[in-house]
């Protein structure tokens, strides 16, 4: 049995995190939302488990490294400075960061990357997402790393070679481009899918999320897993061993 801290407990996710770590058997240390001091629940806690706000994410890698303890990062809308800042806290203590904490998603990039690897780029790759109507991010953060996976297979960088808000005369679409699209409405707890279009023919790989739960359940084992780990950067991919 571990004891979690949740940074972000307040909101959506820091509830179902709540619920989560109580129905696996664990316990919660504590938790904190905007404005508050990570560094007594850091102490405290065997892992933190961090659903909240980048602003806040700087202050808790600093608590999490002081305090020694390991820290599973899910927020999203990350920017490249957030990336350094993990890189640097990852030499001292165990981190794991990813867009997405579902078990299933975590599989579907692993066939993503593996079919962007086999396909050549006349395949052209497409991924559409959509969450309710109050997420604030786009594309999703799970859209992005089915995005990464999908440049991993083919050996390219994301970032050069992503299409994303067309609207009108935009010209023909590159070839080997990575395209993304964004819906929100309703309550959607999150559908991801990613299509392969070749000539005459596609292939649609698809994850549907009906319950906020599922990444909840994900992080906490994720979580569990981190703990007594050497210090480093981790990904969903090394809990499941794939």
């Amino acid at each position: 049995m571990a004891q979690f801290g949740i940074i972000g407990h307040k909101g959506r996710m820091g509830q179902a995190l709540a619920s989560a770590i109580e129905e696996a058997g664990h316990t919660i240390a504590g938790g904190i939302d905007a404005g508050g001091q990570p560094g007594a629940i850091a102490t405290q806690s065997d892992a933190l488990i961090d659903f909240s706000a980048p602003s806040a994410l700087e202050s808790t890698l600093a608590a999490a490294r002081v305090a020694g303890t390991p820290i599973l990062i899910g927020t999203t809308g990350l920017e490249a400075e957030h990336q350094m800042m993990i890189d640097e806290a990852a030499g001292s203590i165990p981190v794991l960061q990813t867009g997405n904490t579902s078990l299933g998603v975590t599989l579907l990039a692993h066939l993503v990357e593996t079919a962007a690897a086999k396909l050549g780029p006349e395949w052209d790759i497409e991924i559409v997402e959509m969450h309710h109507r109050m997420k604030v991010d786009a594309p999703s953060g799970t859209a992005k790393l089915l995005g990464e996976a999908a440049a991993r297979g083919r050996g390219i960088d994301l970032a050069r070679n992503t299409e994303s808000g067309r609207d009108g005369m935009t010209g023909a679409r590159e070839q080997g481009a990575i395209g993304f699209a964004a819906l929100r409405g309703g309550t959607v707890a999150g559908d991801h899918s990613v299509i392969f279009a070749g000539e005459e023919e596609r292939i649609t790989l698809t994850h549907n999320a009906e319950n906020r739960m599922i990444f909840a359940r994900g992080a906490v084992k994720a979580a569990a897993w981190l703990i007594g780990k050497p210090a480093g950067r981790y990904t969903m991919n090394d809990v499941l061993e794939l």
